[in-house]
């Protein structure tokens, strides 16, 4: 078993490792693959990769977050600004603009988390431009059809009129594991499709297979249908977001009572502050039951199917926390205005 005290692990087993590693996933790929590199004695390594496309906001937390657990199961982890691949997704990064939104990137990651330890950063342009990188990028394109790599890259890249430098992304993300030296990927579901080309290409240079972990998207603050995007202000909370707007998208937060299901504000908890925290603190008035703690997700889904959490208490608690977490973020992008200005309207917060 594993003990939870204060955002630190105690680890007492390979199986606690494995089941710390498991929560709040939605697919390793694939658990063998895992316990065995578990069992091996080796000192592991992660990597999560964010092309600097666009603002970040919460949906990209729940992934990044994930380094967390991974680091209490002795795992090393490393973050890759992918630069280079921000640029090959359909220019939606220039490339003059690079430079800003690497530096953007990272100080909003930095600044997202209470980090134990500094997280090893990594920019893809340092190394994907080597001629052993290239070089393979060469090979990978010869052995990999059009129609291959379109499903690799159908879900990360806008592929309406899809570039050949589109085409690039999924070879280039596969090799990233064998030139960060890591044996782990993670990153959300819809980066399954690259993942599963990754195990299946990367043998054929001769490199082995990494393994693949997949976390669930959180869904949009609108609701079913809709989808939390870095372009439509009104659908996502970024970091520095004025407390005023944290607090009206979050009573605006589709959180219908006693439904779990595509529940922005359960799924937010449970996916992000449960995991960082530890324990959700909910305020509510004694008549309404008083203040409550919530340990586990387990704990919460059952109450809030009960119809014991009213969902105006649930968003009001939601609100503060996320506005005392994000509390350092707010105040650097305040003397930062210049920076976000020049990244473009998206960037500003809302």
């Amino acid at each position: 078993m594993f003990i939870y005290s204060n955002r630190f692990y105690i680890i007492m087993d390979l199986g606690d490792r494995f089941d710390l590693i498991k929560r709040n996933t939605s697919e390793i790929i694939t658990e063998d693959n895992l316990k065995n590199l578990l069992s091996s004695g080796k000192p592991l390594s992660v990597y999560i990769g964010r092309a600097p496309t666009g603002s970040i906001h919460l949906g990209h937390l729940v992934a990044l977050g994930k380094l967390f657990d991974f680091e209490r199961a002795s795992i090393k982890p490393k973050i890759l600004i992918a630069d280079l691949h921000a640029a090959l997704d359909d220019l939606k990064s220039k490339w003059e603009e690079l430079d800003k939104r690497v530096d953007y990137t990272k100080k909003c990651i930095e600044l997202a988390f209470d980090w134990e330890r500094t997280p090893e950063f990594v920019r893809g342009s340092d190394f994907q431009l080597s001629q052993a990188y290239v070089s393979d990028v060469l090979k990978l394109s010869t052995i990999t059809t059009v129609e291959k790599a379109l499903h690799a890259a159908s879900e990360v890249t806008r592929m309406k009129n899809p570039k050949v430098s589109e085409l690039i992304y999924p070879i280039m993300q596969s090799l990233d594991e064998e030139y960060l030296d890591v044996d782990i990927q993670l990153g959300g579901t819809d980066q399954r499709h690259i993942f599963t080309y990754a195990r299946e290409y990367l043998e054929k240079l001769g490199y082995r297979k990494r393994v693949e972990v997949l976390t669930p998207l959180i869904a949009s603050i609108r609701g079913p249908g809709t989808k939390m995007s870095s372009s439509v202000p009104e659908s996502n909370i970024k970091i520095y977001d004025s407390e005023e707007s944290v607090k009206k998208k979050i009573m605006n937060g589709y959180c219908p009572e006693g439904v779990v299901e595509d529940n922005f504000i359960i799924q937010l908890i449970n996916f992000f502050i449960l995991p960082n925290d530890g324990t959700f603190h909910i305020e509510r008035d004694a008549k309404f039951g008083g203040n409550i703690d919530i340990n586990s997700s387990e704990q919460l889904i059952k109450l809030y199917t009960e119809k014991k959490i009213h969902p105006l208490d649930l968003k009001n608690s939601v609100a503060e926390n996320l506005i005392k977490r994000f509390k350092n973020a707010r105040d650097y992008f305040e003397r930062q205005t210049d920076l976000l200005e020049g990244l473009g309207k998206s960037f500003l917060p809302y």
